[in-house]
C-alpha cells in the first residue's frame, strides 16, 4: 500500500509516493546521534551498569534502545558534573568509564578513525565516538588533551554554558570569545585531528572558531534560533557558516530549545529541520538528541528507540534519500572525511 505525501527540500512542496514497505525498511538505515550524556550519569551513579539496560530508570539511552532506534554511530559526551572535581584526573576517570562500561558492552566498537566506521558498519556493531563537552577539567594542560586523544577523544566542545579558562559559553552574560589559551587549545585540536564542536559557545566564541578554523567544525546539539529564540540555538548566519565550512548541525531534542511553551512535539522538531533546509542545509542536517542530559523530553522522542517515529514524520515531508541523509549519512560522511586514518 502506498499513499500520496508531499516533500520539501528547497521550499517548494512536490508530491511524493511513500511506500509503506519502504517506510518500515528505512528503520534499518544507519542512524547517527551526535550527543548523549550516558558518561555523566555513570559518574553521578557509581556502580550503575549501563550494559544491563535502564536500571531503576537511570538511563534514556541503553544498548537495547540504541539498537531499537537503528543507531549505528553514537557520540558519547564526556561532561564533568558539579559533583566531581574539575581536573584532569576526573577526565581520565570518565574516559575509563567509557572504556570499562561502554566499550565492553557486546556489539560496541570504538571509533577513532574513518576506517573504524567502515569496520563497525561491516560487522554490524554500534560505533562509539568520544567527545569532550567543556574543557574545564583540562585546566589549560595540553598534555592532558594529548592523553585523552590516546584514549579515543576525537571531538571537543571548549565549554558548557558558562565561562572557563578557554572561552565564554552561550549563557555567560559577558559574551566574550576565546582567551589566548583557548585559541591555543583550538589550534592543538586541529593539529591532533580533534574536531571542534561549537554547540554551547557564545556568539563571539562561535565566530572566533569560524574565522580561524582550518578544518570543518560542527554543532553537536543545537537548533535554529529563528524558530526558537534561545542563546543555545544557532542564528541563520551561524547555520550558513557551518554549511560553508562543510560541517554538520545536530538538531537536538531539548524541549526548551525546540519550542515554547512546552510540551514540544516531533512536529516542532521538524520546524527546525525545515528552516535549515530553507537555508540550504539539507545535506548538513544531523541529530544530537542530548538523551540522558535532559529531564524533560519531546513527546514521542523520549529515548533512542523512538528514532523510527522521527523517521516516519520525516518521510511525510521529504524523499527517501533526503531522510537517509538527515538520519545518518550526512554525519557519517562528515566523520569519514574528517577523522584521520
Amino acid at each position: 500500500m502506498s499513499r500520496l505525501d508531499f516533500i520539501d527540500v528547497t521550499g517548494f512542496f512536490v508530491p511524493f509516493i511513500v511506500n509503506d514497505e519502504f517506510q518500515r525498511g528505512i528503520h534499518k538505515v544507519n542512524t547517527v546521534d551526535l550527543h548523549i550524556d550516558v558518561l555523566c550519569k555513570l559518574l553521578e551513579h557509581p556502580g550503575s551498569n549501563w550494559g544491563t539496560g535502564h536500571v531503576d530508570g537511570i538511563f534514556d539511552a541503553t544498548p537495547e534502545r540504541l539498537r531499537q532506534g537503528g543507531v549505528k554511530l553514537q557520540v558519547f559526551a564526556l561532561y564533568l558534573p558539579d559533583t566531581v572535581a574539575l581536573n584532569p584526573e576526573s577526565l581520565f576517570h570518565a574516559a575509563e568509564l567509557f572504556w570499562s562500561k561502554v566499550l565492553t558492552v557486546k556489539g560496541m566498537k570504538l571509533i577513532r578513525r574513518a576506517g573504524d566506521i567502515e569496520t563497525a558498519m561491516r560487522e554490524e556493531k554500534i560505533g562509539a565516538l568520544l567527545s569532550l563537552e567543556g574543557a574545564d577539567g583540562l585546566q589549560n594542560n595540553l598534555w592532558a588533551l594529548h592523553l585523552l586523544y590516546r584514549l579515543g577523544l576525537r571531538l571537543l566542545g571548549p565549554t558548557w554554558n558558562h565561562a572557563n579558562w578557554a572561552c565564554d559559553g552561550a549563557m555567560e552574560p559577558r559574551g566574550a570569545g576565546f582567551t589566548k589559551a583557548g585559541k591555543q587549545l583550538v589550534a592543538e585540536c586541529e593539529a591532533l585531528g580533534i574536531l571542534v564542536d561549537v554547540s554551547h559557545l557564545s556568539d563571539r566564541g562561535f565566530w572566533d572558531v569560524a574565522e580561524r578554523a582550518g578544518r570543518p567544525f560542527f554543532a553537536s546539539h543545537s537548533n535554529a534560533r529563528t524558530i526558537k529564540d534561545h542563546p543555545r540555538n544557532l542564528t541563520d548566519q551561524q547555520i550558513q557558516a557551518i554549511i560553508s565550512a562543510k560541517g554538520i548541525i545536530g538538531l537536538t531534542f531539548v524541549p526548551w530549545f525546540v519550542t515554547a511553551p512546552e510540551p514540544a512535539t516531533i512536529d516542532d522538531v521538524l520546524r527546525h529541520v525545515e528552516h535549515v533546509c530553507v537555508l540550504g542545509g539539507a545535506e548538513h542536517i544531523a541529530f544530537g538528541s542530548d538523551f540522558d542530559g535532559i529531564s524533560r523530553h519531546v513527546q514521542g522522542l523520549e529515548h533512542p528507540g523512538k528514532y523510527p517515529d522521527l523517521i516516519d514524520a520525516l518521510l511525510k515531508r521529504y524523499s527517501e534519500t533526503v531522510v537517509k541523509n538527515m538520519i545518518g549519512e550526512n554525519a557519517t560522511n562528515f566523520f569519514m572525511k574528517n577523522l584521520s586514518n
